[in-house]
């Protein structure tokens, strides 16, 4: 008995802990009012056991009521349960007496022994109207451009290329506004990117020419100047709809005008504006990016030990703001002997009032075909820093790869030759000159006639034949192992795309491609009784071609090859990229064993 007593008291002090981790307590004001006007100051706590409510000193705000207590019940639904939660809310009127802007400290309250404290707020005291007409109460019949307009403005009227530019539509209006139209802007010159703003537009008072007005910003765009001069930004129009009062004493007249209101149309027209772009300076690096802005630039690499047909991946990350999508993506100085693929560019950044802010992360995938130790210089980027008005270029690291030749790779390993005496043969056709004594030959000692003169003829010729009836055997002997391969080849590949499938099934990613490769590389290379070492992608193109092969076909062999690679060492859901890798192979392979003619 003593037990379930402990154990319901743990219980109820837990459940106890966990109700008051919930307790919420919240502050809520207008963020703007007007000078002589009331408003509503409130605290809302989600429990009736409370008590010690206490409040600091409302200096800025002359208090009119307060506070009064008031307490219920709210339902609320979390994933399909509705539960019933308890609150207390203390209410307060105030009233600004000064413009200006004040902040509200946190209140205090004790529940269940704890002590909460809410958040603050910040209010802004707009002056009086120092017009007679009060909001939403203008004569009937006609809205004046006093009533309702609609700005536009920029942020900044001189600028360099490229650098953003902010232009925000705002509307301004005394009456009731119940809807609104307009066109977008036709801006030449610029690239454009429009800020995301909501649909449901909230309006609040703002002071503007001694009147007060209820604002909401319409559109916001980001602009980046193409060229220098002076760009303009046309006047904008707009059609508003207007509810408004209208004076009638006939109560028959009333009822069939909604009510004494009437829809009136009021057409906006916005200023022109003008932007004064200067030219960047003089000056500009030879690898210039066309980045205005600030920026920081970083590097990383995959791998600096790996084999002949390994792929290697660096990654560049530029980070800032600026205009970062109108950036040329930086070259990497890879060996020659490398192949080489597009950049995958990946943009992760948001639009603000200064440009684009965030990363633009750029992945560069090569592959080396022969064995030796290269260097890849440092990536250099360069841009025009407006903080400093000047260019910029920003260097990563170099690399050192060193690659080892791969099985079943015939390229020949990369030496350094430091004397000729190394070398002894440079390609087929050059070579030292040799050096040592020479036999001199007197005048009108011919050769024409002489014994070493027919032996000259006769050795070639019988060497010929020779080698024609060598060379015969030799051909016919390999039309039947090229026939026998080419039957084999569809078994080959096929036996190792099984392997692959367990590999895939044992999520062994690295091991699966390195298979799927395999059984790609080797059924061409079995089919076209090639060797493996003498097939690229430069030239596999051709060989098919030879064969009757559909362009098509081809480059879905090409593009299942590349796929396999870059897929390797790419970043993302391994698993789901592996199934596609496996499907594209299966299905390539299928349809060249019904394509390739022998």
């Amino acid at each position: 008995m003593m037990r379930k007593i402990i154990l319901l008291f743990i219980l109820i002090n837990t459940a106890i802990g966990a109700w008051a981790d919930e307790i919420t307590f919240t502050a809520n004001a207008p963020e703007v009012v007007v000078s002589g006007n009331q408003f509503r100051l409130s605290y809302t706590i989600n429990s009736q056991k409370v008590r010690d409510f206490r409040i600091p000193n409302i200096k800025d705000f002359q208090v009119l009521m307060g506070p009064t207590r008031s307490s219920g019940y709210s339902t609320e639904m979390h994933n399909g349960n509705v539960t019933s939660v308890s609150y207390t809310t203390f209410t307060y009127i105030l009233m600004g007496e000064k413009e200006g802007t004040y902040t509200i400290p946190g209140a205090t309250i004790m529940v269940s022994g704890n002590n909460y404290t809410s958040n603050s707020v910040t209010i802004k005291v707009l002056p009086k109207d120092q017009s007679n007409d009060e909001m939403n109460e203008v004569a009937s019949g006609n809205v004046s451009n006093k009533d309702l307009f609609i700005t536009a403005t920029i942020n900044k009227t001189n600028v360099y290329e490229q650098e953003a530019v902010l232009l925000t539509y705002k509307v301004y209006t005394r009456v009731n506004l119940t809807q609104l139209h307009g066109d977008t802007p036709d801006l030449k010159g610029f690239h454009t990117q429009e800020v995301e703003l909501p649909q449901q537009k909230n309006f609040t008072p703002e002071h503007y020419n001694g009147r007060n007005y209820n604002t909401t910003v319409w559109q916001q765009f980001v602009l980046f100047p193409q060229r220098s001069g002076k760009l303009e930004i046309p006047s904008l129009s707009f059609e508003g709809t207007v509810s408004q009062r209208i004076a009638s004493a006939d109560p028959f007249d009333a009822f069939f005008n909604g009510g004494n209101y009437v829809d009136i149309k009021k057409n906006l027209v916005t200023p022109k504006l003008t932007i004064n772009v200067k030219e960047l300076p003089a000056g500009k690096p030879t690898n210039f990016s066309g980045g205005v802005g600030e920026f920081t630039l970083s590097s990383s690499i995959s791998t600096q030990e790996l084999k002949t047909n390994d792929a290697v991946t660096i990654k560049l990350v530029i980070s800032g703001t600026g205009n970062m999508k109108l950036i040329n993506t930086p070259e990497v100085g890879f060996p020659q002997d490398f192949e080489i693929y597009d950049p995958k560019v990946d943009n992760k950044f948001n639009l603000t009032r200064n440009g684009l802010a965030g990363n633009k992360v750029i992945e560069y995938l090569a592959i080396p075909r022969h064995a030796g130790t290269y260097t890849i210089p440092p990536i250099e980027f360069s841009y025009f820093d407006l903080k400093s008005q000047s260019y910029k270029t920003l260097k990563t690291d170099a690399y050192t790869l060193n690659v080892a030749k791969g099985e079943g790779n015939s390229d020949q390993v990369v030496a350094n030759f430091t004397s000729k005496e190394d070398l002894k043969v440079l390609g087929q056709d050059i070579r030292y000159i040799k050096t040592g004594d020479t036999r001199l030959t007197q005048k009108d000692d011919y050769l024409f006639g002489s014994t070493s003169y027919w032996l000259w003829y006769i050795i070639p010729l019988v060497l010929f034949i020779a080698f024609m009836v060598i060379y015969r055997k030799q051909a016919m002997e390999n039309a039947n192992v090229a026939k026998v391969r080419t039957k084999k080849a569809n078994k080959v590949a096929a036996k190792r795309m099984k392997n692959a499938g367990k590999l895939l099934a044992e999520k062994k990613s690295e091991a699966f491609y390195d298979e799927v490769l395999k059984a790609l590389w080797g059924y061409i290379s079995d089919k076209l009784s090639m060797p493996v070492s003498q097939l690229s992608k430069d030239n596999i193109e051709e060989e098919l071609q030879k064969h009757q092969v559909a362009d098509e076909l081809i480059k879905a062999f090409i593009d299942t090859l590349n796929d396999c690679e870059f897929a390797r060492y790419a970043p993302g859901n391994q698993d789901e990229k592996m199934d596609k890798i496996y499907s594209s192979a299966i299905d390539v392979i299928s349809k060249m064993e019904n394509s390739i003619k022998r």
